[in-house]
């Protein structure tokens, strides 16, 4: 039953829980990121519980001139309360473990997930507002167009380009949920046993839909993010995807390893390459066969060709007289 005591793990996951939320309050829990080629070095902004920093400043200055309404942290009625929920839901979860009850757990993770889902809806209303309530005097305007970031991902706004991703504290703020998800879990297969896990495939699937992922580079849309070239020929196109989830496209290898040379303190997640045939699909850098050849006439001259079949790249290489490579030769 609900008021049997919860497992050693289910109530250690909870005390754990309320030791790790506070940090919360302290740290960055979302950032929107701008780039642009005016801007390589690009901009951003990070949400906290209780303040909007970053290149605020530098935004409302360019916002102004789309009519968009300049961001004040006064202007948030959250910025006073969120702090409070916060500390509030770690003060629940020490109480929580100490009781130790079932169905405080069941009725706390319930709580968060419910307060989860209010704060995000809360921030896409926000973006709505600040993104289609412009001015109508407003120095630049294209008709129809509205400026509402994304809530999660990527979106191209004019000329910049839009990431909203979790930051710090919106990470630990996800991995207390799952620690939660997991308590409830092991407690609901002791009650009522290993079938009843079904029940949880639905949020499973949701946390499975947030997992980062590359985004594909558009033709004649993406400009390389080091010589800021647009991109026109898929076949050599490069990306990076960070492990803050933004994907930074090239238009040659060569340009890639350029970028990763210089800026040694970029966090990779991990390095794709298009394939020379085919669809021109982008592919692990690590799962490609590759090949070099000056026959290959690629935008910055790096001539360098990726394949995920190695008949192609045997076919290839034969026809343009060119040279097998590793990905781990190409690095060095």
């Amino acid at each position: 039953m609900n008021t049997q005591p919860m497992g050693k793990p289910a109530r250690m996951l909870l005390f754990l829980s309320s030791i790790l939320l506070p940090f919360v309050v302290y740290l960055p829990i979302w950032r929107i990121e701008l780039d642009a080629p005016q801007y390589p070095e690009g901009l951003s902004l990070q949400i906290h519980a209780n303040d909007i920093r970053g290149n605020v400043d530098i935004i409302n200055g360019l916002n102004h001139y789309i009519g968009m309404k300049t961001m004040h942290k006064e202007d948030f009625v959250e910025f006073t309360v969120l702090p409070y929920i916060i500390v509030g839901f770690s003060i629940l979860f020490f109480i929580g473990a100490w009781i130790n009850r079932k169905k405080i757990l069941y009725f706390l993770f319930s709580a968060f997930v419910l307060f989860g889902i209010i704060a995000m809806v809360d921030f896409w209303k926000w973006e709505y507002d600040y993104g289609h309530d412009l001015d109508p005097n407003a120095a630049i305007q294209v008709p129809g167009m509205a400026y509402q970031p994304p809530l999660i991902g990527f979106k191209q706004l004019l000329n910049f380009g839009a990431y909203s991703i979790p930051d710090v504290g919106g990470w630990i703020f996800i991995g207390i949920g799952l620690m939660l998800l997991t308590g409830v879990i092991l407690e609901w297969r002791i009650s009522k046993g290993p079938r009843s896990v079904l029940f949880f495939l639905p949020v499973l699937f949701f946390f499975q839909a947030c997992t980062i992922e590359v985004k594909p580079i558009q033709l004649g849309r993406d400009h390389c993010h080091f010589c800021k070239m647009g991109i026109s020929d898929l076949r050599f196109a490069t990306a990076i995807l960070t492990q803050q989830g933004k994907t930074l496209p090239f238009d040659d290898l060569k340009c890639l390893l350029s970028y990763t040379q210089i800026n040694k303190d970029i966090q990779v997640k991990d390095i794709y390459v298009s394939t020379y045939t085919g669809k021109h699909e982008l592919v692990l850098a690590t799962q490609a066969y590759f090949m070099t050849s000056p026959s290959l006439g690629s935008p910055m001259a790096g001539n360098f060709a990726a394949f995920v079949d190695k008949n192609e790249l045997t076919k290839n290489n034969q026809a343009l007289a060119g040279e097998e490579k590793t990905w781990e030769s190409i690095r060095q």
